[in-house]
């Protein structure tokens, strides 16, 4: 019998007027992802990158439907600096989001700062955590995330995975290292397309003017091939965007309304 294939879910589009209240449905989104997963498996993966993105999930602090002792944390990319450093997407996130809540420490997987002169080495050992955390549960040839959360860079890249670049076309490993970023610093590593693409759920958070001219090319023109338009999950999983009215000012696509 032939394999059935399904052409991805279109994306779910959701403007809203303020960042408050972007950041109020995202918690929202995030609290309901998690319930779903731990009342289906007792556990909540998720992938976080870093720049602006940690900010917008100030509405989880506090929220009384977290239950952060089920959360495992990874990330969807991270820059090869020590954990401690301005560019490190751990501190990032941990400063605005970690610090303040109550997640257990082994929870959250952050690199091997040790290993950052060997990039082969250290991305072989983060893939190792997430074989830790997948492959004995769930027996997928990738793993299969409830939720990744990524940002949309000025250029259209997303994680680290840059427009043009080789990274691109991986299609076998889980996590990749890069030893150019076009923007600094250079080394970095971060999940391939293969293990975005089969998350149950990836949803971008873009705010702000100046991110209006790309979110126009990556949804409304994706024939580019921009990286963050590369972002298709296999069915059956789905892909959102949540962005404020400035980012959405010039997209041909009405947004919809937001619903739990």
């Amino acid at each position: 019998m032939a394999a059935v294939h399904h052409a991805p879910n279109p994306p779910a589009l959701h403007s809203f007027e303020s960042v408050d209240l972007l950041t109020d449905s995202l918690a929202s989104f995030v609290v309901k992802a998690q319930k779903e997963a731990i009342d289906r498996k007792g556990r909540f993966t998720i992938a976080l990158s870093g720049g602006s993105l940690p900010k917008m999930l100030k509405g989880l602090v506090g929220h009384t439907g977290v239950k952060w002792e089920h959360w495992q944390v990874f990330y969807a990319d991270e820059r090869v600096v020590p954990l401690d450093h301005p560019d490190s997407n751990h501190k990032l996130c941990m400063d605005e989001l970690f610090s303040k809540v109550g997640i257990p420490k082994e929870n959250v997987h952050a690199i091997d700062p040790s290993l950052a002169d060997d990039l082969e080495e250290l991305s072989d050992a983060y893939e190792k955590e997430l074989i830790r955390e997948f492959a004995q549960k769930d027996a997928a040839r990738f793993p299969v995330f409830d939720l990744i959360l990524l940002g949309m860079g000025p250029d259209g890249h997303t994680a680290s995975l840059f427009p043009g670049h080789a990274l691109l076309t991986e299609d076998d490993r889980w996590v990749a290292y890069i030893e150019d970023s076009p923007k600094p610093p250079p080394k970095r590593i971060t999940l391939t397309y293969p293990v975005i693409n089969h998350a149950a759920r990836v949803a971008f958070v873009a705010a702000g003017e100046g991110k209006a001219d790309m979110l126009t090319r990556v949804l409304d023109h994706p024939e580019e091939g921009l990286p963050s338009s590369r972002v298709k999950p296999v069915y059956p999983g789905q892909l959102y965007w949540f962005v404020d009215a400035p980012a959405a000012a010039k997209l041909e696509l009405p947004p919809t309304e937001f619903k739990l």
